[in-house]
């Protein structure tokens, strides 16, 4: 292992904030690691870090390598990707992360085509409804809905997310069907909850354009989108559920929309986020192909749904 690989470690170790975890995200002994930071601090022959048994430190010298590893990353990976645009055929490892229903729903149906038309990108898919560090764990492309928080990525708006109020014919026939939203709150509901992350009231906008929070009975929380589709499937809940969720549940009868009067605004939109603007040919393309399999106008998703300029909307 060179220098170079050596630094790059270092700053792994740092944005990860122990060994274990940076030798975790590479596959490798933490022992390794150890033994790699040693060397380089041989080599440039200075203490880069001060180590206890559970913790350590950077020196001063050990931060100002830590700023030249952070300068280095991206001139190489800049240097990989200049080289990547003279291929005229995609090839390489693409790395996405992405949300389990987004991941699984809508990008790999696109993948699957995707590699078909280009055999030589490999694609390492993540599914994980965290937040992830797309720099530090090595990431291409994500896609995730809700306002990006990381100001240092570049994000791409991908389609809108528009809200329904979903219950099905049974629990109607049990609990009846709610005529304002005072009524709503009162009835068992299904709410997405996470570590991150907790709905338990339905934003509104009233007659006069005000915004209103209605605080909504939870019997039911689950970090999973598809099970709360499954519990108010069951009859014994209803739910707050964004478009993308919803597949053939509406046209089928299974569910229908309570309330469709009430005007919601929209949930979190679907956005792309990726490091820098110059995108290697491989992510562009396949970035490309998932706003093309969305939709560049309506999304795919609400094509499930009858009628749906007329529910939730201003009157």
């Amino acid at each position: 292992m060179d220098t170079t690989s050596r630094l790059i470690m270092l700053l792994e170790v740092v944005e990860q904030g122990s060994f274990s975890k940076a030798a975790a995200m590479r596959n490798i002994d933490r022992s390794v690691i150890s033994k790699q930071i040693s060397k380089l601090e041989d080599e440039l022959g200075v203490r880069l870090l001060n180590r206890t048994t559970r913790s350590f430190s950077l020196t001063a010298a050990g931060a100002e390598m830590v700023k030249k590893a952070r300068d280095l990353r991206m001139l190489l990976a800049d240097t990989v990707q200049l080289a990547e645009n003279y291929h005229q055929e995609p090839r390489g490892l693409l790395r996405i992360a992405t949300s389990h229903t987004l991941g699984r729903r809508y990008i790999q149906p696109v993948i699957n085509d995707f590699q078909k038309r280009f055999p030589q990108v490999n694609v390492d898919m993540r599914l994980d409804d965290r937040p992830v560090d797309m720099i530090s764990e090595g990431f291409d492309l994500a896609f995730r809905i809700g306002e990006p928080r990381d100001s240092s990525l570049i994000a791409r708006k991908i389609a809108r997310n528009r809200m329904l109020l979903l219950a099905s014919p049974e629990f109607i026939a049990t609990y009846g069907e709610p005529k304002t939203m005072e009524e709503l709150g009162a009835l068992p509901a299904a709410t997405y909850s996470s570590s991150h992350k907790r709905l338990d009231s339905i934003s509104y906008i009233n007659a006069e354009g005000e915004h209103c929070e209605q605080v909504i009975n939870a019997v039911y929380t689950s970090n999973d989108g598809e099970v709360l589709i499954d519990k108010v499937l069951s009859g014994t809940a209803y739910c707050l559920v964004p478009a993308l969720l919803i597949q053939d549940e509406i046209t089928s009868g299974q569910l229908q929309p309570l309330l469709s009067e009430i005007n919601l605004p929209n949930y979190s939109a679907m956005y792309a986020l990726y490091p820098h603007r110059d995108l290697p040919v491989r992510t562009r393309l396949l970035l490309d192909a998932v706003r093309h399999y969305i939709g560049e106008t309506v999304p795919r998703w609400e094509l499930n749904i009858p009628n749906l300029d007329s529910l939730y909307q201003p009157k």
